[in-house]
């Protein structure tokens, strides 16, 4: 089972949470909610393998005490036999993928005036562009399939303690969170694990993952303000944490009597100011903006000279988009992002600014059934690409099933090309009830 701190307690706090029965529910009025599904891919990038057949069970309980005090407890239970049973994937990744218990939104809910506190494990959502996160800085995000899952599996909630204010056209938002959730990397050997860069002729190794453990270096807080102003949806916020992307600090030394570089995934303090934009055109357009300035962030640089491989630089962020929705049945979604280092360093791999394109587009036939889509993004610096073909067929209002391809291209050192290997097919089942 994946390593995760405190997680047999949390994990016993979801199931004792689930665990109601029909009288408690009843008298609660709870409703229980759930889903089954299997999310199936081979990849044929690289070496041709089966790279999961993940099995999903999820469970959610909602309910309330009063009109003012209500509750939420959900998680799952994932098993993948193909990943544990695989003669691919080192024991590492076996264990890490293999089985999963993990509490998902498990919070209550105190309504108070004009205040809304929410206390728990959940997810808070500063920012939702395409394909891609950008102002969304508070989520952790499970990574081992890269940015290629639904984003409703990519975010981690956080074990958060979150007030929100409602004022007419006002909207205030304040966040602590005690213990850091953090990033999902997996392990070295999987598919989309993020790897440092390696140098011809030296050893190379990769050590455990640390992460901060209490104190003042595994909390995060942040305030978030907002305004609807002549149909303009505005909101800035402020937001200090420890990183939740970890950057590999690298050491030099003899391991069995060979140069060897070492590196060792850390996490370090950084600081995020944002504004989010939103406006509703008219005719079905909807004008969406995002800027993001972080402070602090940690970098590799292709410099052995360098004790740690890591330079500390700032960044600005913006993403502009257009999302076109002329009818029920179609979508268009055009993106336009860069990235700007402060004070750029020539031994990083990025450029100075990294500018990036994406495309989204669905549509509906045969009476809503059939759900064809696809998307687009790529990175205008090195040409490098990801392209995601996708059919979704609504087999009933409660079963659906999925068809795609992820495919991915460019340079070895490009956001994409890193993972040209993991070319995939896939087929997901899901039923709710």
């Amino acid at each position: 089972m994946t390593n995760h701190p405190n997680r047999s307690g949390r994990i016993a706090l979801g199931i004792a949470l689930l665990a109601v029965t029909p009288a408690a529910a009843a008298q609660q009025d709870v409703k229980l909610s759930g889903y089954l599904s299997n999310e199936t891919a081979y990849t044929f990038g690289g070496e041709n393998h089966w790279s999961k057949s993940r099995n999903t069970l999820n469970l959610a309980a909602t309910g309330s005490f009063s009109e003012s005090i209500s509750w939420k407890a959900s998680g799952w239970l994932r098993w993948d036999p193909v990943v544990q049973h695989s003669d691919f994937y080192p024991d590492k990744v076996q264990d890490d993928r293999g089985f999963e218990g993990l509490v998902r939104e498990t919070f209550l809910d105190v309504s108070l005036g004009d205040w809304d506190l929410r206390l728990g494990r959940q997810n808070i959502v500063w920012g939702e562009m395409v394909g891609l996160f950008f102002a969304d800085v508070v989520s952790a995000r499970d990574m081992r399939e890269f940015v290629l899952a639904d984003f409703e599996q990519l975010r981690i909630p956080q074990w958060a303690a979150r007030a929100e204010y409602f004022k007419d056209d006002f909207h205030a938002e304040l966040v602590w969170i005690p213990y850091l959730t953090y990033d999902n990397i997996g392990e070295p050997g999987d598919d989309f694990y993020p790897y440092p860069p390696a140098f011809p002729g030296l050893g190379y190794r990769i050590l455990d993952e640390k992460k901060p453990r209490g104190g003042d270096s595994d909390d995060a807080a942040g305030v978030r303000l907002g305004w609807i102003v002549d149909g303009w949806d505005i909101n800035g916020y402020y937001y200090r944490s420890t990183d939740v992307q970890p950057a590999f600090q690298r050491s030099f030394g003899l391991v069995g009597g060979v140069p060897t570089l070492t590196y060792t995934p850390t996490h370090n303090r950084i600081q995020q100011w944002g504004l989010t934009v939103g406006k509703d055109i008219g005719d079905g357009l909807v004008f969406k903006a995002e800027a993001i300035y972080t402070m602090g962030r940690r970098y590799d640089v292709l410099r052995l000279s360098d004790a740690d491989g890591l330079v500390r630089k700032d960044t600005l962020d913006y993403v502009l988009g257009l999302d076109w929705t002329p009818d029920a049945s179609n979508r268009l979604n055009l993106q336009f992002f860069q990235r700007f280092y402060q004070d750029h360093d020539p031994d990083m791999v990025p450029e100075s600014v990294e500018s990036g394109v994406s495309l989204f587009y669905s549509t509906k036939v045969w009476g809503d059934r059939l759900e064809p889509e696809i998307t687009l993004i790529e990175s205008l610096n090195r040409g490098d690409w990801l392209l995601r073909p996708r059919l979704t067929w609504n087999v009933s209002a409660d079963l659906k099933a999925s068809f795609g391809a992820d495919i991915l291209n460019g340079p070895p050192d490009a956001l994409f090309g890193r993972f040209t290997n993991g070319d995939r097919v896939y087929a997901e089942v899901r039923y709710d009830f």
